[in-house]
């Protein structure tokens, strides 16, 4: 049997995917800029800033290579009442497309905020997800020599998957942690993403994903602050990955700093044998600016250090976030995660 032809762009982000990032490996979608709206990574952040807040988030990854992801994701969330603010909701809408496939999602999150002391600045939060994603592929695209070729589908696919996500959250002024659960349903043989070839039991899986994350506020002078933080990201499976970041403010409105994203390997998992997989990935400088109290806008730009930085021209992403007033007049304080 003939190997399918697939076009050359697809097929360097494919192998690139699975050989050259490693900590890029996993299925799930990461943003940069997960640290002004970590409702993406844990549905416990659901209502955090107890205000009703919209963010728009856009990312374009690898620019001037041909197939490479391009992603879109609104979040809504808030809490449900103005005094005891107990009980947080969010709302999800994420589009994704790389190459011949897209993944369009939508998710529900519930978090019970837990009040921690008595002048209310310490929350411990429980939150759940649960939402479905529409995974389509067109095989069209992916021009097999031969079109009977049961190794490839010669036309569009299209499933829908069901999925649940856990989180818990803790947050005070000075700094917060949080870990979480997400593709909950993996693992289940109903949740096959595509099957076309009924001779062959390999077949596309969601991967269940675990994820760490804390972060701290430093006062270096008046008007001044310092919060670094970090993301751990797992499925046990691939290459493990790891987020730091760092971000300087000047008088709470301008935030300027960075990241620096890279695989971290533990422990010598399955996948690694025979391999000699670089951790190298990528560097980000980040910026945000509240043009006023309720509306913010932020840019990031990802440099790539791996062996793909020859062929692309780095990652964009861009943030826009709306906070609602409340009717309540409790003043907050600056949500600074």
């Amino acid at each position: 049997m003939k190997k399918p032809v697939i076009r050359k762009p697809l097929l360097a982000v494919a192998i690139l995917l699975l050989v050259k990032l490693p900590s890029m490996a996993q299925q799930n979608i990461q943003f940069s800029q997960y640290i002004f709206n970590s409702l993406s990574v844990n549905p416990a952040y659901a209502g955090y800033k107890e205000e009703l807040f919209a963010q728009l988030a856009l990312r374009t990854q690898w620019t001037g290579l041909k197939g490479a992801p391009q992603t879109g994701q609104f979040s809504l969330d808030g809490v449900t009442e103005s005094t005891k603010r107990n009980v947080g909701l969010g709302i999800q809408l994420t589009a994704d497309k790389l190459g011949s496939q897209t993944a369009n999602s939508l998710y529900l999150n519930y978090a019970y905020r837990i009040r921690l002391n008595a002048d209310d600045t310490q929350r411990l939060s429980f939150g759940l997800g649960a939402g479905v994603t529409n995974y389509a592929i067109d095989g069209a695209s992916l021009r097999p020599v031969e079109q009977d070729d049961p190794t490839v589908t010669n036309g569009k696919l299209s499933s829908f998957i069901p999925d649940t996500r856990f989180g818990i959250y803790y947050s005070s002024p000075k700094y917060y942690v949080g870990a979480s659960v997400m593709d909950m349903f993996s693992g289940d043989i109903s949740n096959d993403i595509f099957k076309w070839d009924t001779a062959t039991q390999q077949n596309i899986k969601r991967k269940r994903h675990y994820y760490i994350m804390t972060g701290f506020l430093l006062n270096l002078s008046e008007g001044l602050k310092l919060r670094p933080s970090l993301l751990w990201k797992e499925d046990l499976k691939g290459p493990s990955s790891l987020d730091l970041n760092a971000m300087v403010i000047f008088g709470d409105r301008f935030w300027i700093g960075g990241g620096y994203r890279t695989g971290v390997n533990l422990w010598n998992k399955e996948f690694r044998q025979g391999q000699t997989l670089s951790n190298a990935n990528s560097i980000s400088g980040i910026i945000q600016f509240y043009a006023s109290n309720r509306f913010r806008i932020g840019y990031s730009y990802d440099y790539i250090t791996s062996g793909l930085s020859s062929v692309q021209n780095g990652s964009h992403e861009i943030t826009i976030g709306l906070t609602f007033p409340t009717k309540f007049n409790r003043l907050l304080s600056p949500r600074f995660f």
